[in-house]
């Protein structure tokens, strides 16, 4: 994959070996890193650099990462939550959770299963959480016509699921990943936690588009709550960003090696 990724770059642009910024997890370890820029080098890169994701997230969403004072990013990907208090150009403090938007879709299946006795795949889950998934009640319910198996007949089915049977069965992963929120907030030094209350916490990636989510994280953490413009882009945007201009963003970078 990397070397027909690489290939593509090099094709499209006219050149030779490219350099190449990876977004990797925050905590990634030393043995993790070697394997990582190995890859990349032997797919044909020149010079591998390496950012970690909620870093990338945080200059994706317009952060001032090199300001002496702190930030908070709250990254939902697909995989893994990520969140980070960043100043100076580098994480001060970070939190990693194996929950994210792949585990709301599993919620959202079973509790379909449980209480309707309708068996959905893993797209349909995902649909439903990105039409009709709230962290909070909504003003006007919505709800969703899904198809799926019926388990007790065996034969395909319709059913209506509304935005509170929704939240519901996405609650209790909502409510770990704020505490991972709260655990980060409440290890932050005084001086930057002080930051992070005049400026608020920032979520990127998917999950920050569940309808409502910044609303219940802010009203648990009693501090403002934004989302990101363009919040599943930020990753990509910051990797881009810190491509392009190198030389002033350096210090972000965990890690660099240059072949020639």
């Amino acid at each position: 994959m990397l070397k027909n990724l690489v290939a593509k770059v090099c094709q499209r642009y006219n050149v030779g070996r490219p350099r190449v910024v990876i977004g990797v997890p925050s905590g990634i370890t030393e043995v993790e890193e070697r394997a990582v820029e190995e890859s990349v080098i032997r797919a044909g890169a020149k010079e591998v650099f390496l950012i970690e994701e909620p870093m990338a997230a945080a200059i994706g969403a317009g952060l001032d990462v090199a300001e002496p004072t702190g930030n908070i990013i709250v990254d939902i990907g697909g995989g893994t939550t990520e969140v980070a208090v960043i100043s100076l150009g580098g994480i001060v403090i970070s939190n990693s959770l194996r929950i994210a938007g792949d585990e709301l879709d599993e919620d959202i299946i079973n509790y379909i299963k449980k209480e309707l006795g309708l068996l959905i795949g893993i797209t349909t889950a995902e649909e439903v959480k990105i039409q009709i998934g709230c962290a909070m009640p909504l003003m006007t319910e919505l709800s969703m016509e899904i198809k799926g198996r019926d388990l007790n007949t065996g034969y395909p089915r319709n059913a209506i699921v509304t935005s509170s049977q929704i939240g519901q069965a996405m609650e209790n992963s909502i409510s770990e990943i704020i505490d991972v929120v709260k655990i980060t907030l409440e290890k932050t030094p005084p001086e930057l936690a002080a930051d992070i209350v005049e400026k608020g916490v920032v979520l990127a990636g998917g999950g920050a588009l569940i309808k409502n989510l910044d609303k219940l994280i802010s009203q648990r953490i009693e501090m403002p709550v934004y989302i990101a413009e363009e919040p599943l882009e930020c990753v990509v945007k910051g990797t881009g960003k810190t491509l392009a201009d190198l030389e002033n963003l350096k210090s972000v970078l965990i890690n660099s090696r240059k072949r020639r």
